[in-house]
C-alpha cells in the first residue's frame, strides 16, 4: 500500500520530536494550529522557546527549499498567535528551527533557520 502525503508528514513529525526528545527538548504542541497557519512543533530547548518546520522530501536538499518565505511567513504568524494563547512563555527567547529528513539520512536540525 503507498504512503498518503498525509502519513507521512506524520512519521516525519514522529521522528522529528524523537529526535529533539533525544537532544534535550520538551514538547508542548505538535500540529499546533490557527486560522494563519500550523505550527509542526512547539518545544523547549533550555529555557528557549523554539517553532519547528519539519520537512520531509526525497534529498535534505528538497527539504530545506520546500521551506519558502511565504511557508515562514505562516510560521511567523501562528507563532504570535501561540503566543496570545499562552502567555507564559512571553519572557522566553524565542527561535524558529527547521528539522530536515530524507530517506536514509540523519536528520538535520537547523537552530534559527529563518
Amino acid at each position: 500500500m503507498a504512503k498518503t502525503s498525509h502519513s507521512k508528514g506524520l512519521f516525519a513529525e514522529f521522528k522529528a520530536r524523537s529526535y529533539l526528545r533525544s537532544k534535550g527538548c520538551r514538547i508542548l504542541e505538535k500540529r499546533f494550529k490557527t486560522p494563519v497557519g500550523e505550527i509542526d512543533l512547539v518545544v523547549l530547548d533550555g529555557k528557549a522557546l523554539v517553532f519547528v518546520e519539519v520537512k520531509l522530501r526525497k534529498t535534505k536538499e528538497a527539504a530545506a527549499e520546500a521551506i519558502d518565505k511565504k511557508n515562514q511567513m505562516r510560521v511567523r504568524n501562528a507563532a504570535e498567535l501561540y503566543l496570545q494563547q499562552h502567555p507564559e512563555y512571553n519572557d522566553c527567547e524565542m527561535r524558529f528551527d527547521a528539522l530536515i529528513l530524507a530517506p536514509g539520512a540523519w536528520p538535520e536540525h537547523i537552530p534559527d533557520a529563518f
